[in-house]
């Protein structure tokens, strides 16, 4: 198996990240006997395992934390597969959002809709009575 450097990247960014905001997980990066690759190989036996194909990113990060929080996970052995990641676009807060052709609403016009003849109720007489403690 030879995952992307995008992958690779994404996975070792992840962990440089964590690694400064936790910093009990920042000597478990360090060990001698885990490193990326071996990292990357334990994700991808995981996702063989569950037999799936699609992810969501925090399942895949979630994974590279195990490998290097579980001491019993030892070497493993090479994969032949392929692995694509999707790099989520940057939001832009000057742009609109591209329109989505399949769910498109249609407007239409105020002319088009029949107008409903609602009747007027007439107010009905108030008759008052005392109040009794029950009433309150």
């Amino acid at each position: 198996m030879k995952p992307s450097e995008k992958f690779k990247t994404r996975i070792e960014d992840f962990l440089k990240e964590k690694s400064l905001s936790d910093c009990a997980f920042a000597p478990m990066l360090e060990k001698a006997s885990k490193n990326v690759d071996s990292c990357l190989k334990y994700i991808i036996s995981e996702v063989k395992k569950t037999g799936e194909c699609a992810f969501d990113d925090s399942e895949i990060f979630d994974m590279a934390v195990a490998y290097y929080t579980d001491d019993t996970i030892g070497n493993l052995p090479d994969i032949k597969c392929r692995v694509t990641t999707n790099q989520p676009k940057e939001a832009d807060l000057f742009s609109a959002p591209a329109a989505n052709t399949e769910n498109a609403v249609q407007k239409i016009p105020a002319a088009a809709v029949a107008a409903k003849e609602i009747p007027l109720q007439q107010p009905q007489k108030q008759i008052q009575t005392a109040l009794t403690l029950f009433d309150l």
